[in-house]
């Protein structure tokens, strides 16, 4: 090989490597290990009663009737927010109270964990300062044990991925130019990557030794949680899937969110999903009316999911 032959190859060699590295998921702070000891006395029944239901919330006494599918809280947030990935509730309860731009108010720990049952669990709210809304933030809580507070006010703030979460920087301009090719190559890889534990009709694995949640369809998260949103999901697939083993660029990433997040789910009704005021109490927030569905979700970026499914010609828009 002459000299002008090496130096091209090396071109190739550095550009090549630059340019996978752009396609891989940008490093996190190093999160730092959970407690392992529990508090004593009250505090610490508190901590594992909450650690129990994040864990088992769909059939957990406490919360089973507050729940409409098959997921848990450990669905999303893996190991029960352990798990050192974008997700993990180390360092969660440092952000709290926050200002939410969803609610448009300030909003306590207690408030942020009771909404996701509306959204990611498809089920209701919980009423504050119930034993298993306190349960589920003091274990939270104790997950941030040691870690400074640092209230943001314009959201909460993770310490540890927040930064990364939801790639706005990348996936919107990748949202932007999404077709049909994307979504068919997502559901390839859906099939190479993801359908032995959620299997080929999205609805997971529940057997007494395996617990893979259902990603879409009536026992899924419905279209009010992050993760239904195709401009979410990406991040989350790319750090966190094929479990125990992410291996996904960014463009893999997006295209398996696409596929995953235009298969039926549940619509999304804030009012269906709260008790009656008499019954709850004050429900801390100034968004009283909220509705999503898939076609919205997607609708938002300008996209048309019955074209990117092929039920619709794009022609015929």
């Amino acid at each position: 090989m002459n000299i002008k032959q090496t130096l091209f190859a090396s071109t190739l060699c550095v550009f090549g490597t630059a340019a996978m590295a752009a396609e891989l998921p940008a490093p996190l702070p190093n999160i730092p290990d959970a407690p392992t000891v529990y508090p004593a006395g009250e505090l610490g029944r508190m901590v594992r009663l909450g650690e129990d239901i994040i864990y088992n919330t769909n059939t957990h006494e406490l919360t089973k009737d507050l729940v409409g599918n098959d997921l848990t809280c450990s669905s999303c947030h893996l190991d029960g927010g352990k798990e050192p990935t974008l997700g993990t509730f180390i360092g969660t309860a440092t952000s709290f109270p926050a200002y939410s731009p969803r609610e448009k108010t300030v909003q306590t720990l207690q408030n942020r964990i009771n909404n996701c049952f509306m959204r990611s669990m498809n089920g209701t709210r919980p009423i504050i300062d119930t034993e298993a809304s306190v349960a589920m933030a003091t274990y939270v809580t104790w997950l941030s044990s040691g870690l400074p507070i640092n209230l943001n006010p314009k959201k909460p703030v993770n310490p540890f991925f927040t930064d990364v979460w939801w790639g706005k920087k990348w996936v919107l301009p990748m949202l932007k130019t999404v077709t049909r090719e994307n979504y068919k190559n997502g559901e390839k890889l859906y099939a190479e990557k993801c359908q032995d534990c959620h299997q080929a009709d999205g609805q997971g694995l529940q057997t007494e030794d395996l617990k893979f949640p259902p990603v879409w369809g009536d026992r899924s998260f419905n279209t009010g949680a992050g993760l239904s949103k195709p401009e979410k999901l990406p991040t989350w697939l790319l750090y966190n899937m094929p479990l125990g083993d992410p291996d996904l660029t960014k463009q893999q990433a997006v295209d398996i969110a696409i596929y995953v997040s235009a298969q039926p789910r549940p619509d999304f009704d804030l009012n269906k999903a709260l008790f009656p005021r008499e019954q709850m109490g004050v429900y801390n927030s100034k968004v009283l009316t909220e509705k999503h569905t898939v076609r919205s979700n997607f609708a938002k970026w300008g996209l048309d999911v019955d074209v990117l499914r092929g039920e619709k010609k794009a022609s015929a828009q």
